[in-house]
């Protein structure tokens, strides 16, 4: 089949955009003259500004009158007559947006409630019980029918002038923490981090990742561990700033959450912990250099669901106190 146009759909978290561009790399390997754009919501756009193998990069605005907008959007995708439209999101509302695409072919999970009307469908395992496909497999299936069994790895596009920007912050040896998370039971404790950081050499400089909202908390790590060379950039970097950065850290230390999957994308090196999720889910690193970091206890509660929770069931959030501080050390000696 012709491949023209392409349209892939991923409008949820920043994360799950990330581990859908394989899917941008694979198809335009093997389709270089095709037109392919990506829809995502409004928030992530940063993501893939002048990503050079886009064409078009389309926004939902989900924060007012969603679905008035969702049918305005289903009219500008009808207009671009896709050849192909790839829907890696399970929810209904996407689902519409791929029947009424107006696409030659349409592609999804059989979990959205709508896949009954795709093209093709394909199964999308999660299971703590044995390790899952890693999400950016799970992804290519997608479009197995129409290129191989290659794999195609996460990736995004500083530019130069998000490289310039953080340049001046590379003088000398450092790291970097990126303590928040959207949900409290994937967040490796605040005081966790700041024994973690108060045993780390002077020399080496910290920079604190996050956005505005993690300001505060980054603050309170800082006045307790102490550290003469940590900087709190909370908010100073935009998103493809933070990657430019994180690529030539020694170690970037993340949660399971949106900048594990930065530094993956920029194959630099990671050390992820997991505190209530467990890397079987399939949301692991991917950087070549990577660790994880778990708890080495057994507990049965763990984990406790498939997504972060805002307070721990138990009441006691073993998952993460029991996570020794030596855990992260570890990562540096190598």
């Amino acid at each position: 089949m012709e491949m023209k146009k392409i349209l892939i759909i991923q409008t949820a978290s920043l994360g799950d955009v990330i581990l859908a561009t394989p899917l941008i790399e694979k198809l335009y390997h093997f389709f270089p003259q095709a037109r392919i754009d990506f829809l995502l919501k409004e928030g992530n756009e940063a993501l893939l500004r002048h990503h050079p193998l886009l064409k078009h990069v389309m926004v939902w605005d989900k924060s007012e009158e969603k679905y008035k907008k969702l049918r305005e959007l289903i009219a500008i995708v009808r207009q671009q007559k896709y050849d192909l439209v790839i829907n890696t999101q399970r929810f209904a509302s996407t689902g519409l947006l791929t029947i009424f695409s107006g696409a030659g072919e349409t592609v999804g999970f059989k979990k959205n409630p709508f896949s009954l009307f795709f093209t093709h469908r394909f199964t999308h395992d999660i299971s703590s019980q044995k390790e899952s496909p890693h999400e950016i497999l799970r992804n290519l299936k997608l479009i197995d029918n129409y290129t191989d069994k290659t794999v195609f790895k996460p990736r995004l596009y500083p530019s130069q002038h998000d490289f310039a920007k953080v340049s001046q912050y590379k003088t000398k040896q450092y790291i970097t923490i990126s303590p928040g998370s959207l949900w409290f039971t994937k967040e490796f404790p605040s005081h966790k981090w700041s024994e973690f950081v108060k045993q780390l050499d002077k020399e080496l400089v910290v920079y604190f990742l996050g956005s505005d909202k993690e300001k505060t908390k980054i603050n309170q790590i800082m006045k307790d561990s102490a550290h003469a060379n940590s900087l709190n950039m909370a908010g100073r970097l935009t998103l493809l700033e933070s990657a430019a950065l994180m690529r030539d850290a020694r170690m970037n230390y993340t949660n399971d959450s949106a900048p594990l999957h930065l530094a993956s994308s920029m194959n630099a090196p990671v050390a992820a912990v997991f505190c209530s999720t467990v890397p079987e889910f399939g949301f692991g690193p991917l950087s070549d250099y990577a660790f994880i970091i778990q708890t080495t206890e057994k507990l049965s509660c763990r984990p406790c669901g498939l997504h972060g929770k805002k307070a721990c069931p138990k009441e006691h959030f073993k998952c993460a106190e029991t996570i020794s501080v030596k855990q992260l050390l570890l990562c540096l000696k190598n």
